[in-house]
């Protein structure tokens, strides 16, 4: 018999890979072209794209971590903790893909020159945000 302590780390460790591998399908294959290309720009434009693309992401992250949890009921996850979850991520992935604030985030923490310069330096690190709130996001659902 597992502890609960046991039970959360195994909840949080199928949260945290379920969420990274359906962030991946999701940023990179079920974002259209038009949300990729027109989520920074200014105005309602830029954040209708934005929404698009973080509420179809989102669904993609329920829809695999229904998956997990249909598949293996035991784990117990707790539907108001899973929407928590969710929501702290949309948010701070609609925050990121605005461009501007992420970039002003990177040039305030003096990383403006990995940013501009290095070769996909803005891509990695918009995606190592984006997986750092996977993390916290998988935390929080563990619980």
């Amino acid at each position: 018999m597992m502890t609960d302590t046991t039970l959360a780390a195994l909840r949080f460790a199928l949260a945290l890979v379920t969420m990274y591998a359906a962030h991946q399908v999701a940023d990179h294959w079920v974002q259209t072209h038009g949300q990729a290309c027109g989520k920074a720009a200014a105005g309602w434009a830029g954040w209708r794209a934005n929404l698009a693309h973080v509420g179809t992401y989102t669904v993609a992250l329920l829809v695999a971590l229904a998956v997990v949890g249909l598949r293996f009921p035991g784990l117990d996850y707790h539907a108001g903790w899973v929407a928590a979850g969710l929501v702290l991520n949309a948010v701070t992935h609609a925050w990121a893909d605005r461009r501007a604030p992420l970039r002003a985030l990177a040039v305030r923490l003096g990383k403006a020159g990995y940013w501009d310069e290095v070769p996909g330096g803005a891509y990695q690190l918009d995606q190592a945000w984006h997986w750092g709130w996977l993390w916290l996001s998988a935390f929080v659902i563990a619980i």
